[in-house]
């Protein structure tokens, strides 16, 4: 399964006055880890930031100023996410600047849609921590997830950020410690297998006949010491 973690920074709070996006940040997960692919741009809003989003995310018109407009990166944008699942933090917010910015450029483009799949993951913490506060700085606190070189709020940050929080929430772990391919012992047997409640698969790694002789005659010491033992078959 491919899923991209998703999030934007904007002129304001609002794309029906007007407010355009000045960012994009997303990381790429295939089968819920990350592939090292990521796609972060700064884009020219051609307006002022509004002073809450300048506070928040520290970038200036000036700064924005020869950044690419989003027409100039929306194909390489749309080739990003194209058939993904989407993931985002609130994403009725940063699907409708995007919806926003296609719109603009008219036919044929379409609704973010039309392209991908969306979760939101603020409804899925809603329905998981009823009555508690879900922002992500919220959810970073709450799964222990370090956030304190967080300062400013900037799209490929917290795209990492919910990259963290999203597998937190969704296994209670980022993962299992180590990789199938790349940890497997020699000559070791691994078996993948799915766990009741859990998404994705866990490891089993079988012992070696090697290890079960060495088991064997550790059992037979601590019974022959003890008269007996617990773990005995």
């Amino acid at each position: 399964m491919r899923q991209i973690i998703l999030d934007t920074e904007t002129t304001g709070l609002a794309w029906e006055k007007g407010n355009r996006l000045v960012e994009i940040g997303c990381i790429e997960l295939i089968n819920r880890r990350p592939t090292g692919r990521t796609y972060q741009c700064y884009l020219n809003p051609e307006r002022d930031m509004e002073p809450g989003a300048m506070e928040v995310t520290g970038l200036t018109r000036d700064f924005l100023a020869d950044k690419p407009l989003f027409a100039d990166v929306v194909e390489a944008f749309l080739a990003f996410i194209q058939g993904a699942e989407l993931v985002i933090h609130n994403a009725e917010f940063d699907v409708g600047f995007i919806n926003y910015e296609l719109n603009l450029l008219g036919p044929p483009y379409k609704t973010v849609g039309h392209y991908a799949q969306v979760l939101d993951t603020l409804k899925m913490a809603r329905e998981l921590y009823p009555g508690q506060r879900n922002s992500l700085d919220a959810l970073c606190k709450r799964l222990g997830v370090d956030n304190r070189h967080r300062q400013l709020h900037g799209a490929l940050l917290d795209a990492e950020l919910l990259t963290d929080v999203y597998l937190m929430m969704t296994s209670g772990q980022t993962g299992f410690g180590f990789d199938q391919s790349e940890n497997k012992p020699d000559g070791a047997d691994l078996t993948m297998v799915t766990l009741p409640g859990l998404e994705g698969q866990a490891v089993i790694l079988a012992a070696s006949e090697q290890e079960n002789a060495e088991h064997e005659r550790r059992m037979q010491a601590i019974a022959k010491k003890s008269g007996k033992t617990l773990w005995a078959g």
